[in-house]
C-alpha cells in the first residue's frame, strides 16, 4: 500500500502573530514552525499501517525551502520519502491542484490530510484534492482500518460518530481521535540522522494559477475592560447581562 501524507508547514499556537507592509503579509520573524497537528495525528496513523501492513510513506509540502524543517522532522518520525511543491500558497484551490498532480504520478491508494490547518481554518483542500482526482473521501475522520482494497472509516458527525466502509483510492481529513496524543511519535536521534539520508525532491508546480489573494490582514478586535460584580450583587449582574452584553 502507498500512502501519500500532506503536511502543512503552520505557526505554533504559541507564537505571537504580527503583519507587515501595512497589513498585506505576514510577519514570520521569530515565529517557530511546527506540523500541523490534524497532519501529525495522520502522520502517526500513516506509521501504524507501515509497521502493521508493509505500506510506504511518502510526505508532501506545498511552500518555499522553509518547510523542509518540517518535512524532515516527518521523515525522522519514520516516513520513507518527502516531497516539496516549490509554489507559494495563496488559496487552498491552488494547494489542492499542487498535491493532485503530483499524486495522479504516484498511484497512492491512501492519501491523508488534515481536516483543516490551524493557520488559515480553512477546511478546504481535502475535499478539492479528492474532487480533482475522483477519489473516495472521508473527513473529521478518527478511526481508519484498511483491509485489501477495503477501508472502514469512522468520522465524526453532529450529535455522534458515523462508520463507513469504502474502496480505495481513498482521501482522508485527519483530525484528533485519528490516533490518540500519547502515540504520536516523538523523533528520536536515530531518526533525525537516518532523516538526513532520506530523499527530499523539490519539484516545480506543473502551474502557478490562482484563483484568489490577499488583500490585507488584521487581528481581532481587543476585548473590552472586564466589569467585576459582587457575588452578592445579582441585580446588577442581570442588569448588565441584559442592558450591556445583550445575552439576556
Amino acid at each position: 500500500m502507498k500512502i501519500l501524507v500532506c503536511i502543512s508547514h503552520v505557526p505554533d499556537t504559541t507564537s505571537k502573530i504580527n503583519f507587515s507592509d501595512s497589513g498585506s503579509k505576514f510577519d514570520s520573524n521569530g515565529v517557530q514552525y511546527v506540523i500541523n497537528p490534524n497532519d501529525e495525528f495522520g502522520l502517526t496513523r500513516a506509521m501504524w499501517f507501515k509497521e502493521k501492513q508493509n505500506a510506504s510513506i511518502d510526505v508532501i509540502s506545498v511552500g518555499g525551502s522553509e518547510t523542509e524543517t518540517t518535512l524532515r522532522k516527518a521523515l525522522a518520525i519514520g516516513a520513507d520519502t518527502a516531497i516539496r511543491v516549490n509554489a507559494s500558497t495563496p488559496d487552498g484551490l491552488s494547494v489542492a491542484k499542487h498535491l493532485a498532480d503530483v499524486a495522479k504520478k504516484g498511484s497512492y491508494d491512501l492519501i491523508i490530510t488534515g481536516r483543516e490547518s490551524i493557520d488559515y481554518n480553512g477546511g478546504m483542500v481535502p475535499g478539492m484534492l479528492a474532487a480533482i482526482l475522483n477519489a473516495n473521501f472521508v473527513t473529521n475522520c478518527i478511526s481508519l482500518e484498511i483491509e485489501g482494497t477495503i477501508a472502514t472509516a469512522v468520522r465524526e458527525i453532529d450529535g455522534g460518530k458515523e462508520t463507513l466502509s469504502t474502496l480505495l483510492p481513498l482521501v482522508i481529513g485527519a483530525q484528533k481521535g485519528l490516533v490518540e496524543e500519547s502515540d504520536l511519535r516523538i523523533p528520536n536521534m536515530r531518526g533525525i540522522m537516518m532523516a538526513r539520508k532520506k530523499p527530499l525532491t523539490v519539484v516545480n508546480p506543473e502551474s502557478n494559477n490562482s484563483a484568489t489573494k490577499s488583500v490585507s490582514f488584521e487581528k481581532p478586535a481587543s476585548r473590552g475592560d472586564v466589569k467585576l460584580v459582587k457575588a452578592d450583587n445579582i441585580d446588577e449582574l442581570i442588569n448588565l447581562l441584559h442592558n450591556e452584553a445583550k445575552v439576556i
